[in-house]
């Protein structure tokens, strides 16, 4: 099963469920203490409690026809870094004077994991991702995200875009928040795909692909099965010493890293398909300083 958030005519958010490429409302007016998407996801039976609620007044939207918004409420979102091999070699090209580290983090016990995005830092599918007007050369990280309830228990997954000022970083590790926390600098959809529609989420193959004036510029993709660390792990350090009363969204980290020379511009496409889930299209805008 899978759930979506709309934006919808009238300015009000609606959740539905997806299916053939359509989408049925829920009804939320008259179910007491249920009113968001993050009240089904934080539910002990989340497609039990979704089948109950569609409105069988409600018809069937075509997904194309609708404004999707980022599937998330109040979760903070955290990424994973340097989880798959080909990550971990860009990150120490383009930090020549501190490469050990990446390597050290990629072959550790403990993970990177680095805050994010806070919602209003998130766009949704369709949505203007941006690149800092104070970096020269940027990239997306296309990673599967996975939807964690306060318990952290896993309970779905969407398509995540970490967008990524690499130069900034290159610069200075220390300058990493700068680098991957601003505003726009996150997408997530354009659906959840609930955990247990997923039979084996290690055979999810992510591809990318960037777009520019009409012409294919980049492609690459990777299986989640090449990632160096388990889901588990991730959620288990993620858990050390922290709490999420709303529940919380984790990045997993990328295995597609477009060549050094090339850097995202103003107007460029991103399509990141994910098996299961879909596809999250973003358009890369800059604003001035």
């Amino acid at each position: 099963m899978q759930l979506c958030k709309v934006q919808w005519l009238s300015g009000e958010t609606r959740v539905g469920v997806v299916s053939d490429g359509h989408v049925r409302f829920l009804d939320l007016e008259d179910y007491p203490g249920i009113h968001t998407l993050s009240d089904i996801l934080h539910d002990e039976n989340p497609a039990s409690l979704a089948r109950e609620l569609v409105d069988d007044r409600s018809q069937h939207w075509p997904i194309s026809d609708l404004t999707l918004l980022p599937p998330i409420d109040r979760q903070e979102v955290w990424a994973a870094g340097v989880t798959y091999k080909r990550s971990e070699e860009a990150r120490k090209k383009e930090s020549a004077g501190a490469g050990q580290f990446y390597d050290l983090v990629y072959r550790a016990a403990r993970p990177e994991l680095f805050f994010k995005a806070t919602p209003h830092r998130v766009v949704g599918d369709r949505g203007r991702v941006r690149i800092r007007a104070d970096s020269r050369w940027s990239v997306p990280e296309p990673e599967l995200a996975l939807v964690l309830n306060p318990q952290l228990k896993l309970v779905g997954y969407t398509i995540g875009n970490d967008m990524s000022a690499r130069d900034i970083e290159g610069e200075n590790p220390l300058y990493l928040p700068q680098a991957k926390v601003y505003d726009a600098c996150c997408a997530l959809g354009p659906v959840i795909t609930l955990a247990d529609s997923i039979a084996d989420p290690r055979e999810i193959q992510i591809r990318l692909t960037i777009d520019r004036a009409g012409e294919r510029v980049f492609e690459g993709s990777t299986r989640i099965s090449e990632m160096a660390r388990t889901f588990a792990d991730l959620i288990a350090w993620l858990g050390r010493d922290n709490s999420f009363p709303h529940g919380v969204v984790l990045l997993t980290g990328t295995g597609i890293v477009p060549p050094d020379d090339f850097t995202l511009r103003p107007g460029d496409i991103i399509h990141i398909d994910a098996t299961g889930i879909g596809r999250l299209t973003n358009i890369v805008e800059q604003r001035s300083h």
